[in-house]
Parts: C-alpha cells; sequence; structure tokens
C-alpha cells in the first residue's frame, strides 16, 4: 500500500475543523477530506496529545456540580449563542449570495469588455 504525504497545514487543518463541532465524525470528516478516518483520528490524537488533553471526557465523582442557578444561566447564555448562530448563518448565506452574483456580473462585464 502506497503511504501518502500530507502538509502540516493539511493535516492542522482537519483536526481544527474535526474539533470546530462535538457533532463531527472521523467518518465524515475524512469522507468530506479524502483521507481515512483512522489517519484523521490518529492525527486528533497526536493532536490532543501534543495539547496535553485527554481524548474522554471525565465522569468522576469528584467533579464539581453545577448550582441549578449555574446551569440556568449556562442554558440562557447557550439560547442567546444559538439566536445569534442562526443570524450570523442568515447574513453568511446573504453574503454568500450577493458573491455569486457579483462574481456573474464579473464573468459578465470581462465578456463584454473584449472588443
Amino acid at each position: 500500500m502506497v503511504m501518502k504525504v500530507y502538509s502540516p497545514e493539511f493535516k492542522a487543518d482537519a483536526v481544527a475543523l474535526y474539533l470546530a463541532d462535538p457533532s463531527h465524525t472521523f467518518e465524515g470528516i475524512g469522507k468530506d477530506l479524502g483521507i481515512s478516518r483512522e489517519t484523521l483520528r490518529n492525527w486528533v490524537r497526536a493532536e490532543r496529545a501534543r495539547r496535553g488533553e485527554s481524548g474522554t471526557t471525565s465522569t468522576n465523582t469528584k467533579d464539581v456540580l453545577v448550582s441549578e442557578a449555574t446551569r440556568q444561566e449556562l442554558e440562557a447564555e447557550i439560547a442567546a449563542l444559538r439566536a445569534e448562530l442562526k443570524t450570523v448563518r442568515k447574513e453568511n448565506q446573504k453574503l454568500a449570495t450577493e458573491r455569486d452574483i457579483l462574481r456573474k456580473a464579473t464573468k459578465f462585464f470581462a465578456q463584454e469588455m473584449t472588443w
């Protein structure tokens, strides 16, 4: 089997993409980027080791319990962030549409300018 060599930038971007959202899976990101899920898993594991993070969450009973007031504050903050995210996604979609329109106009005017 041929070993593929990936640039450090590609590896860093792939790991950042995976770590950006907890709902991402090795399988999904690997398929999107054209790499095996095991390769991505190894890169993520190496990055976590470099940062000193563990790959699993702790379920130790000694962990500090979140009080009900703090839980409500966190839920309110999460709701506010979700609303902001929804707004930002709408704005992003609008900007993407505007960008596509401008690209089409640029192509049209470029063709018109060649005599």
